[in-house]
């Protein structure tokens, strides 16, 4: 049939047709996937193709895939893109096209030696002929069109052309298509971010309002679970629960979480940490920081798996909602432990007496300084200066904590860089007619020993030491300089570490609750005060000598090694300690004159200094 003058072919009609809805694709709401099958689609009813396919590279740009296909299987072109893709680096029609810009045909491909690799393909398909042809949009090839005839078939220059032409056009609706999947993915985005950030706010709200009402953290807690639908637990630094929320026995008991290692650089963003039960499930923690330090952390399951983001935005906004409950409860115990430091520091200045209005004071704080106390002062060995404030006041936290459990409660604070604790104990019942002292004294060793406990929980790898006076002392003050004197007289021995006591110290402990240190200086004269004056004005070491030799039990060898002297050198040392003392080193009673001088003398230096303060 011929066309009449003036009018279009039929198949110019079917090419505008064709073109004009490639046009319309690049401008429409259709998604890329959409505009791929188009292409494909239109290619194969122009040119009359079998199968007709666009390959685009994949997301690592090694390997082409088939994006968009006419009269093939879904289910054969995932197979081919999951077992057979084309790589980019191969020798196949495709790769040629994408790497040449030029249209690649193959008349039969059982006659092409390289395309043995792709054979497989072909034959589950039951094509023989195929050309690529490159997608050019911009300079840039984004892909191929492919067709493909089941029988052999030479492809003729008109029919490359067509398909390039064909090819032009699709390239300019792929790029648009794919313009406006950008947009739409950006849009879709800008969404989620708008309603993410909307959500946020709310969550914000929600927790602020908790701590607006004085909630609390178990408020935070209550409202977190809410938003989260998860229970949750709430520790601080030292694992001692602050609150919790909903049914939290899956999660890991406190000796478990102690010993999971958290990083805590991660701060508010939730991290998996494995809860060590044998199903090896997991959960989550998220930290919260306070001027840098760790204050708390937030616990939760790990069922159904991680947060979605709103959740992360509820954990981190109740990371910081907790942060200012830390800061508030720790701006309390800082007043508190000020006020408290003011009374004992007026208290132990008040020497004999404690006037009214410094007991009326303490009365008002719960201290009742009318009762019989014991002084308990203890020391914690950080060698880090920057880091020795904070110890201590995590321990004077933990010392307050244990204190305020007893009635009348015991006056704890820090006082000349150490924690001193003024504990009353019971007072024995004078109308029983029974010795109660075994009683007193049984109650003085669980006060010290409740307070070491507290302090070397906070201590953790540093030593700490805690002394106890007895319960003779007839004011406040000789306690406390008996027990900063035992502990100083502990430390220096080299026995630091656990609880000191009066008896446990002996001779020294006895001394020590004596309050006339010049009498006990005048004894320690009459013994060694000639050695004292020698080594003053000869720069010689004889007292370090004699304390050496006695620590040693008069054993020279061991006494030499440890003062790093040869023997000899001991030896006119020892002779001239004879001389100027009148005294055989060879006596037991010599011995014992000079053991017991060297114990008056550090106890009497000890109550001068504290004399001195």
């Amino acid at each position: 049939m011929t066309t009449a003058p003036g009018k279009p072919s039929t198949e110019l009609v079917m090419w505008l047709r064709g073109l004009r809805e490639l046009s319309s694709a690049a401008t429409s709401a259709a998604d890329l996937r959409e505009v791929l099958g188009l292409v494909a689609s239109t290619a194969r009813a122009l040119l009359g193709f079998d199968f007709c396919g666009v390959l685009t590279p994949n997301d690592a740009a090694t390997e082409l895939v088939i994006t968009g296909w006419s009269g093939l299987s879904e289910e054969y072109v995932n197979r081919v893109n999951a077992d057979h893709p084309i790589g980019l680096d191969s020798t196949s029609p495709s790769a040629r096209a994408f790497h040449t810009g030029e249209p690649v045909h193959i008349r039969d491909i059982t006659a092409e030696p390289g395309f043995t690799p792709w054979g497989w393909p072909a034959r589950e398909q039951g094509y023989r002929a195929i050309v690529a042809v490159p997608l050019i949009a911009q300079d840039e090839v984004i892909g191929t069109l492919n067709g493909y005839y089941q029988p052999i078939h030479t492809f003729t220059t008109a029919e490359v052309e067509r398909l390039g032409l064909l090819a032009n056009h699709a390239a300019i609706a792929v790029t648009s298509a794919r313009r406006l999947d950008e947009l739409r993915n950006l849009n879709e985005s800008l969404r989620a971010q708008r309603d993410l950030l909307t959500r946020s706010e709310q969550i914000h709200e929600q927790l602020f309002a908790v701590t607006l009402r004085s909630g609390g953290i178990d408020g935070v807690a209550q409202v977190l679970t809410g938003l989260i639908a998860r229970p949750v637990l709430v520790e601080d630094a030292q694992g001692n629960v602050l609150a919790t929320a909903g049914e939290v026995s899956g999660l890991p008991d406190a000796h478990s979480r102690a010993a999971t290692p958290v990083d805590d650089a991660q701060s508010a963003k939730p991290i998996q940490v494995p809860t060590g039960d044998a199903a090896g499930r997991h959960c989550w923690v998220s930290t919260v920081l306070l001027a840098g330090e760790v204050v708390a952390r937030i616990w939760f399951p790990g069922a159904p798996g991680p947060l979605d983001p709103t959740g992360e935005r509820a954990i981190e906004h109740a990371s910081l909602v907790i942060s200012l409950e830390m800061f508030r409860f720790q701006t309390g115990i800082e007043v508190e432990h000020r006020l408290r430091g003011e009374l004992l520091a007026d208290v132990l200045a008040a020497g004999a007496s404690v006037p009214a209005q410094v007991t009326a004071r303490a009365a008002r704080l719960g201290h009742d300084l009318t009762r019989t106390h014991v002084a308990i002062v203890a020391s914690i060995a950080v060698d880090d200066d920057a880091q020795r404030t904070r110890v201590y006041r995590r321990a004077l936290t933990a010392v307050a904590d244990v204190a305020r459990s007893n009635q009348p409660r015991p006056l704890a604070a820090m006082y000349r860089g150490m924690i001193v604790v003024l504990w009353p104990i019971p007072e024995p019942d004078a109308g029983t007619g029974v010795d109660q002292s075994a009683g007193q004294t049984d109650s003085i060793a669980e006060s010290a020993a409740a307070v070491h406990r507290a302090v070397a929980r906070v201590a953790g790898g540093s030593e700490a030491t805690v002394a106890v006076s007895g319960a003779g002392h007839r004011t406040h003050q000789q306690g406390y300089r008996a027990a900063r004197g035992a502990l100083d007289i502990a430390v220096h021995a080299g026995r630091a570490g656990g609880v000191v006591t009066l008896p446990a110290l002996g001779i020294s402990g006895l001394l020590l609750q004596l309050d006339d240190a010049d009498q006990l200086l005048a004894f320690a004269d009459r013994t060694l005060g000639a050695l004292v004056r020698y080594d003053q004005l000869h720069g010689t070491e004889l007292m370090s000598t004699l304390r050496v030799l006695l620590q040693r039990r008069m054993n020279r060898t061991l006494a030499a090694t440890e003062l790093h002297v040869h023997p000899n050198t001991l030896k006119q040392r020892v002779r001239r300690i004879e001389q100027l003392a009148g005294a055989d080193l060879g006596d037991p009673a010599a011995l014992a004159e000079f053991s017991t001088a060297l114990v008056v003398r550090d106890v009497a230096t000890q109550q001068v200094s504290r004399l001195q303060e």
